[in-house]
């Protein structure tokens, strides 16, 4: 049995199921990456009988890691399971988690199949499974609106057929903590085994009750919880893991256990998830948000100064914030500099850190000081640049007449083809939309644009972005750049790549 409350990670699955939000294979291999360096348990790498594209990032990660278990997400269908076994089988250590619906509504209105059917398919699937797999997680998708008799039953044959651990989910975010809870107590106390069982639970946000409700199941016996960083996933999203993580840090005198995560590893982790997505996370969301540790009211300000822990029940340095933001200057060298990516946690090689020292100085000549955040914004946005499909060359805009304005965009893409394009619209934004349109000879419809300032300021630097529809799909993208139009052809441009790497694969829906 776990000697901790096991996290179970499933950005790259339930999380990509985010509309608009589609991970290239890079990016899925980096986030796996830094969610091992969080310290989770298991990271659910996708939906490999999904698609080419799913199946081969699976396998890469599976071959990536060395210390977290690789999971794949399965149907009740062999040639899932066959999926997964295939794309874990280099894995440190392979699982596989099988889910069916139970509910009745599931079983009516989408499998058209009868309780007796589901369990026969139950037993069958998650055997198959156990041949490839020493660990087999089983899901009976919807439990939350099955029958509670009828949900003990599927999870006793599941466990009869192999299965070690059980993921309890409550699908579409019906329950209630009290009610949630009750469902993992009586299924605890129900299901007969001399097999050591992990129950977990995988909670959506539709009625903003994942992270009580995920607690709660704590509380009567769960072991393990499922989610997302910064709740990313389905609809309202998923539990969001680092809320969970705090939670039982702080509450360890009522959890009386914890995790195994790397707390310090929080906030980075979940800014690169934030970046890769094109998710801004709000700034008052808990624990990761720009103002978790920030106090406006004089009276709070006051007590912090006296004493922190009297309007703070953790540190920003628990979660990877910097509390004091040392800024660097136009006159800053390369010495300091590269102590301030040491001092962010950033493991950066010299010849890189050159091209990153230009940029720098860059951002230096426009800018009286340049903040951690600042760094922070360049690093991550130099990464993201480095992995995108296209990437902006050239902007040049002229008015023409009567508020008409002229955009000429020069792209490149990561093969270093060249493509350039100009068009005209009623303003500086919508030129240079329209010149990217042609370019990529596709019509869209702009839904969203937004703009930020990474930090605050007259001479902050400018995020934008955008979320598209093009031929029914929704896809966003983000620019970073101290010129605003520019920021914004990036953000255009990345949402064109987005949806160009989604056409090379499907994710399908799971729980």
């Amino acid at each position: 049995m776990s000697s901790h409350i096991q996290i179970f990670d499933t950005t790259l699955r339930d999380g990509e199921q985010t509309p608009g939000v589609s991970f290239s294979f890079d990016e899925r291999l980096k986030i796996a990456k830094q969610l091992e360096a969080w310290g989770v348990d298991v990271i659910e790498a996708g939906f490999p009988a999904s698609s080419t594209g799913s199946f081969n990032s699976v396998q890469a990660i599976s071959e990536a890691l060395t210390t977290t278990a690789v999971c794949g997400l399965a149907r009740c269908h062999k040639k899932d399971i066959d999926a997964v076994y295939e794309a874990t089988k280099n894995a440190q250590k392979p699982r596989i988690h099988v889910f069916i619906a139970t509910s009745q509504i599931h079983l009516e209105s989408k499998l058209k199949m009868t309780q007796q059917e589901v369990l026969a398919s139950i037993k069958e699937h998650v055997t198959y499974a156990k041949q490839y797999f020493d660990v087999v997680q089983f899901s009976p998708e919807d439990a939350t609106r099955t029958e509670l008799p009828f949900l003990i039953e599927a999870i006793q044959t599941a466990v009869d057929a192999g299965a070690t651990i059980i993921n309890i989910p409550d699908t579409v975010g019906f329950s209630y903590p009290i009610e949630y809870g009750r469902i993992f107590k009586e299924v605890i106390e129900a299901v007969q085994t001399d097999q050591d069982i992990t129950y977990s639970a995988h909670c959506h946000d539709d009625l903003g009750l994942a992270v009580a409700n995920s607690m709660a199941a704590i509380e009567n016996g769960a072991t393990r919880i499922e989610g997302t960083l910064n709740g990313i996933g389905e609809r309202a999203g998923n539990t969001a893991l680092e809320e969970v993580a705090l939670g039982l840090y702080v509450r360890q005198d009522h959890y009386k256990n914890t995790t195994q995560l790397r707390l310090s590893e929080t906030k980075r982790t979940s800014d690169l998830i934030s970046r890769f997505a094109g998710i801004r996370v709000p700034k008052n969301k808990a624990i990761v948000g720009q103002n978790a540790f920030s106090h406006e009211s004089g009276i709070h300000q006051d007590g912090v100064l006296k004493n922190p822990e009297t309007y703070e029940i953790m540190t920003p340095q628990l979660v990877g914030v910097e509390q004091n933001e040392l800024p660097l200057g136009k006159l800053s060298g390369k010495h300091a500099f590269a102590e301030k990516l040491k001092s962010l946690g950033y493991d950066i090689s010299s010849d890189e850190q050159v091209e990153l020292f230009k940029q720098f100085k860059a951002i230096a000549d426009k800018k009286k000081s340049v903040s951690d955040r600042d760094i922070h914004a360049l690093i991550q946005g130099t990464e993201h640049e480095q992995n995108a499909m296209y990437r902006v060359e050239t902007l040049q805009l002229q008015f023409v007449s009567e508020g008409l304005q002229s955009a000429v965009v020069v792209i490149k893409d990561n093969i270093g083809t060249v493509y350039q394009d100009s068009s005209i619209g009623t303003g500086s934004i919508v030129a240079i939309y329209n010149a990217v349109d042609r370019i990529f000879k596709r019509d869209s419809v702009l839904l969203d644009y937004r703009i930020d300032s990474v930090t605050e300021g007259r001479d902050a630097q400018a995020e934008v972005r955008v979320e598209l529809n093009i031929e029914n799909y929704n896809v966003t993208g983000i620019g970073i750049d101290h010129d605003i139009l520019l920021a914004s052809c990036k953000a255009y441009v990345e949402a064109h790549a987005k949806y160009s790497a989604a056409v090379l694969h499907s994710v399908e829906v799971g729980e």
